[in-house]
């Protein structure tokens, strides 16, 4: 029997599956597929990092936990996985689009404030200045974050698996889990092959967590498609590497869509990757439209990009789909299963939650080993859905 078993290894499965094994645990992983893969949420080459979290102040020691743990795992296995380029939010009082949560430009700067992390304020005269190449208008701020920048999630999940591994915890690919039963002390996981039997276990399935819950849980989890996009640069590629070009995201006042990107990553000719989300349209992981049609390239740069990064061209030299999973207040959702006290759903999601996901996976390894967290989860629990 294991101490542990993690149903999904993406990016807060991987952590936790990792945090666990390292501390002695007997751990199983099982996922379906084989992460790092590009049919989940864990993937895209790039996730945006910052410390001042906008959806709440509650977010940022878990944040901050992360780049700690990304590091040590850096120094462990000499991988890169977290690259500072600085961070631009801009937003103004006119904006149309909100980015997962009200008064997020606000929000940031009262995190970072309350949290003593640099940033600077900057007037649409300061934004054209540093960052000419966003054309903002005469109403628009910036707020900007030095130690802001991006994750390779791919090399990340990679990365955890491997330390799983080292460290003791036998990891399951390509196997799926048909169901789950808390049996008083012990938890039975019935995958397509095999039968396991685990003191504790924690769900993290991503956009597959709904179809291993209850009807009166799965309501409450909205799986979405959503496509990034790199397209070419028209100009100099200097002017679009970090730190000249940061990762950004902007709330615009013209669109009820945020966008976001990165700087150039992987030098001439690769592009520069830019996106929105959208919430409005619900899929099932499983039919999602894989394959990203050239009209979806067209139409994004012509309504999202053209308008505000006129140096950035039309041709798309790559475009992928992934799927985000989101909570109606767009909050993660951690904690006990309300009939199965053994068993811990794990959704850190909601569009951010991967910056979160190395120090989420070493609280839920700690509530599940230990009985608590070094970190507080009360604000993502489920019971906040029935209240």
């Amino acid at each position: 029997m294991f101490d542990l078993i993690v149903v999904g290894l993406g990016a807060v499965g991987a952590a936790s599956a990792y945090q666990a094994a390292k501390r002695g645990a007997r751990v199983l992983g099982i996922d379906r597929f084989a992460p790092p893969h590009g049919l989940g949420s864990s993937h895209g080459d790039s996730r945006i990092t910052r410390v001042a979290i906008g959806e709440g102040e509650h977010y940022t020691p878990l944040v901050r936990r992360s780049h700690q743990i990304w590091r040590e795992i850096e120094a462990k296995t000499g991988e890169e996985l977290l690259v500072v380029t600085g961070g631009l939010i801009i937003s103004s009082s006119a904006r149309r689009a909100a980015t997962h949560v009200e008064n997020f430009f606000d929000n940031t700067l009262a995190a970072a404030r309350r949290f003593d992390i640099e940033h600077e304020r900057l007037d649409a005269r300061e934004l054209r200045e540093h960052f000419p190449q966003f054309n903002v208008r005469d109403n628009e701020i910036g707020y900007y974050e030095p130690g802001a920048g991006y994750l390779y999630p791919e090399a990340c999940v990679r990365a955890e698996l491997a330390l799983a591994e080292e460290n003791g915890a036998e990891l399951r690919r390509n196997e799926r889990v048909r169901a789950i039963a808390d049996e008083g002390g012990v938890v039975r996981v019935r995958t397509d092959a095999a039968e396991y039997r685990a003191r504790e276990i924690i769900v993290a399935a991503g956009a597959w967590l709904p179809e291993l819950l209850d009807a009166d849980l799965a309501r409450h989890f909205r799986v979405t498609r959503q496509v990034l996009y790199w397209f070419e640069t028209t100009g100099p590629i200097a002017d679009f590497t970090a730190p000249r070009f940061p990762i950004w995201i902007w709330e615009l006042q013209d669109r009820e869509r945020v966008i976001y990107g990165f700087p150039a990553i992987d030098g001439e000719g690769a592009g520069v990757k830019v996106a929105t989300e959208q919430y409005a349209n619900a899929v099932q992981p499983d039919e999602v439209a894989r394959d990203v049609t050239e009209e979806e390239a067209r139409e994004m740069h012509r309504d999202l990009v053209a308008p505000y990064l006129p140096g950035i061209g039309a041709r798309c030299v790559k475009a992928v789909a992934c799927l985000y999973t989101a909570t109606p207040d767009f909050h993660f959702a951690i904690g006990r299963h309300p009939r199965m006290p053994h068993v811990i759903i794990a959704s850190a999601c909601s569009g951010h939650g991967f910056k979160h996901s190395a120090g989420v996976g070493e609280a839920l390894a700690e509530l599940s080993l230990e009985g608590r967290s070094g970190v507080d989860l009360e604000p993502f629990s489920l019971e906040r859905f029935h209240a």
